[in-house]
């Protein structure tokens, strides 16, 4: 993705010393101080470009770097910003609403974290964020969770792995479009390539969290009824709502592009919007712009349904053109390029540089304990490795989220794991070892790696 000039050969541990300063500067700023991740990659930026300056590389050049950086994202914002329209038409439309109130009808007290863990999984996949599904389904499943008598640690275990497998594949999610715009894979190809390890990794923890389940015959579900009323209230549930989804899986299958499908998904939503509700023309591009506000009164409901519009992705975009500005940096100053140079005995294989990926996207998750960092720096560093072993990039893309998106949550001082201890009052350290699906995420995409399974090699872009 990233080709630049060769400004600056770096030693080894020149390279490094950057590298440790980088993370350094990240993780005090995100875990101490709570910073948003644009003000440490901005400082990283200028501590890199002084370094280029000491090393008397024009700044013409380092300036040549950090744009081509940037540009390499540039289809991934196209993409955001209809991401935030699609969201914010769906949710007009009644099509997430309406998903989120049959997730809730399918709940029973038989077989309780498989339920939990399938209704979060589909609202995570309807509405794309797994942080949002967690802080409002979650919240509810917990306190039946105190009625049941249930394990509240299972329960959040299986909240936690639902969210996340929701986020991880649906096409509305962020670190789904980031992942595949990364590795310049389209969205649909990129979400199809994940089910490889993905669907594996859902079933086994369906039947772990099915069998877990305790045996009981009645409980209090008053919350969640409580929720389905409100949800019936806002006028936005309808069996025609559930059409874009439908639209949606059939244009994925016909493998249209991305940019294509939101568009027109966006628009039939819109249409349908317009059988419950006609806004006026100012309300319509109010919602599409800053997003859909729900003011039912309902805490729990207004929080879930108010999201969506092209301004909710600023905050994306701003950090994707940043952090690759910061790649193009590095790459730019050979500091990327000379750790893999030092690395590359030891990746010639395909299981070892796929193992390698999957360390560091941990690593950077562990380390800094941001999943947008973890999926960017992985990714920039790990294109050329895999590609001198012919390997797709659809193949990188999924170890990115396999490795980097679904892990953060385990993480305690993570922005998920310190968002989800608050909001779900279980501590990290006590969902972890029950969040199944993320613990089998990247343990699949290892064996595979390993095992040449479901793994896509062009042996006609194979390099010396």
């Amino acid at each position: 993705m990233l080709n630049h000039k060769k400004a600056h050969s770096p030693s080894v541990i020149e390279a490094i010393i950057l590298i440790m300063i980088i993370v350094g500067l990240m993780s005090i700023s995100l875990m101490k101080y709570s910073a948003a991740p644009h003000i440490p990659i901005l400082l990283s930026i200028l501590m890199l470009i002084t370094y280029g300056l000491m090393k008397k590389v024009p700044f013409k050049i380092l300036e040549e770097g950090m744009v081509n950086g940037a540009k390499s994202g540039l289809s991934a914002v196209f993409l955001f910003f209809l991401i935030g329209i699609l969201i914010a038409a769906w949710m007009l439309s009644g099509t997430i609403p309406t998903l989120v109130f049959v997730g809730f009808k399918i709940v029973t007290v038989h077989f309780f974290y498989a339920i939990v863990f399938v209704v979060t999984a589909i609202v995570g996949m309807a509405i794309g964020s797994s942080l949002t599904t967690s802080a409002t389904l979650g919240v509810a499943f917990i306190g039946i969770a105190s009625a049941l008598d249930a394990s509240l640690a299972l329960t959040a275990g299986a909240i936690v792995s639902g969210a996340f497998f929701g986020d991880k594949m649906s096409p509305l999610s962020d670190t789904t479009n980031i992942a595949s715009t990364m590795m310049s894979v389209d969205l649909f190809e990129h979400i199809r390539n994940m089910a490889w390890t993905t669907v594996p990794a859902f079933i086994i923890s369906f039947i772990i969290y099915a069998v877990c389940s305790p045996s009981v015959s009645a409980a209090n579900l008053n919350k969640l009824t409580s929720i389905q009323e409100a949800l019936i209230q806002t006028n936005l549930v309808h069996w025609y709502s559930l059409i874009p989804v439908f639209v949606l899986a059939i244009f994925a299958y016909k493998k249209i592009s991305a940019f294509l499908t939101l568009a027109f998904n966006s628009l039939l939503a819109i249409i349908l919007s317009l059988f419950h509700h006609i806004p006026s023309g100012q309300e319509l591009f109010q919602i599409l712009f800053n997003g859909y506000v729900s003011k039912t009164g309902n805490e729990a409901i207004d929080s879930l349904l108010t999201r969506g519009g092209m301004d909710s992705m600023m905050f994306t975009v701003s950090l994707v053109i940043l952090a690759l500005s910061m790649g193009g940096l590095l790459f730019t100053l050979e500091i990327i390029p000379i750790l893999l140079k030092a690395l590359a005995k030891v990746l010639n294989k395909i299981g070892s540089v796929i193992t390698a990926a999957a360390f560091t996207a941990i690593g950077v998750n562990i380390l800094i304990g941001e999943q947008y960092l973890s999926i960017i720096l992985t990714g920039e560093a790990f294109q050329k490795p895999f590609e001198k072993l012919g390997l797709a990039n659809k193949n990188l893309s999924r170890v990115l989220e396999d490795a980097g998106t679904v892990v953060n949550p385990l993480i305690p001082w993570s922005v998920c794991g310190v968002f989800l201890t608050n909001v779900l009052g279980v501590s990290t350290m006590d969902y972890l070892p029950f969040s199944f699906f993320c613990l089998l995420s990247p343990l699949l995409t290892i064996i595979f790696g390993w095992t040449g399974k479901t793994i896509t090699v062009n042996k006609s872009k194979l390099t010396a």
